[in-house]
């Protein structure tokens, strides 16, 4: 009996400690899983996240970017004319180039002024503005960027394609067997040659639109721009002054355009009354 329950007893601590052998296990291999799924989906997309982030708005390279500057620029200055060939020194000077200049001296009817159009290298554009600037009193100035990257690499791409497709038409012009061939193929070189052609006049234009950015120059003489409003009675009387001064000789002006034309008019308009009387007295005598 003593020998049963031993049995019993031993056979009771074998089931026990079987038990919590799997329990053991089933805690191991569920901490396991736990750490294996953290690592998979905590660690990972961590470094992921980590490695989406390369730098901020700040890092972009613009030099880069293809952009045509355009402005225009008016300055008040003593003698335009003079001031007119200083502009072209210092744009000269920084490796730029005046497209188109005009001028117009002082006379009793106008003030001097002068138009100058500079071509102006983009990268010098700053320094040869405040050279400018130096010529006389600044009374605005506006600049324009606009970016045309999109299509310098458009144009790029087409030309590199056509290119291609003209050394190939050139090869398969050294291997034609047949005049009818060689007809095709030369027709279809002419046109993809002038089309290549085209595309490199227009990237040649945009590239120098991208070089050398274009500024409109005004130069006027003092007393030409008007300046700030008076602000004080006496200004106010002088601004008035000049004003009057101005509207009576422009009216004077335009009375010496029409006073031939009024003597013309009048001498024509005497002689038709003469005419006119000369009839009259003629039905009265009869």
């Amino acid at each position: 009996m003593r020998r049963t329950w031993g049995v019993i007893a031993v056979f009771l601590a074998a089931v026990l400690l079987a038990g919590c052998t799997t329990n053991s296990g089933s805690s191991v291999s569920s901490d396991s899983g736990n750490s294996s799924e953290s690592v998979s989906g905590g660690v990972a997309p961590a470094a992921g996240d980590k490695a989406s982030v390369t730098g901020t708005t700040g890092d972009v390279n613009t030099s880069s970017r293809d952009v045509i500057t355009t402005g225009s620029l008016s300055i008040t200055a003593t003698d335009p004319v003079k001031a007119s060939e200083s502009a072209v020194t210092i744009t000269e000077q920084a490796g730029g180039r005046v497209d188109s200049r005009s001028e117009n001296p002082a006379t009793d009817v106008q003030p001097a002024s002068a138009n100058l159009t500079l071509r102006i290298p983009s990268d010098e554009l700053d320094r040869t503005l405040a050279e400018l600037k130096k010529l006389g009193t600044l009374n605005f100035v506006t600049l324009t960027a606009q970016d045309v990257t999109q299509q310098s690499q458009d144009l790029d791409a087409r030309i590199t394609a056509l290119t291609t497709s003209v050394d190939r038409l050139l090869a398969l012009m050294a291997s034609a067997t047949t005049t009818a061939d060689l007809i095709s193929i030369e027709s279809a070189l002419s046109s993809r040659q002038g089309e290549l052609e085209s595309l490199q006049s227009q990237r040649d234009y945009l590239a120098d639109q991208i070089d050398y950015s274009t500024v409109q120059l005004e130069l006027v003489a003092e007393g030409t721009v008007a300046a700030s409003g008076p602000d004080t009675f006496w200004s106010g009387i002088i601004a008035g002054w000049t004003a009057l001064v101005t509207a009576l000789g422009g009216l004077l002006v335009g009375l010496g355009v029409a006073l031939p034309w009024l003597v013309l008019l009048a001498i024509v308009g005497t002689i038709v009354l003469l005419i006119v009387r000369m009839f009259a007295r003629r039905r009265k005598a009869a």
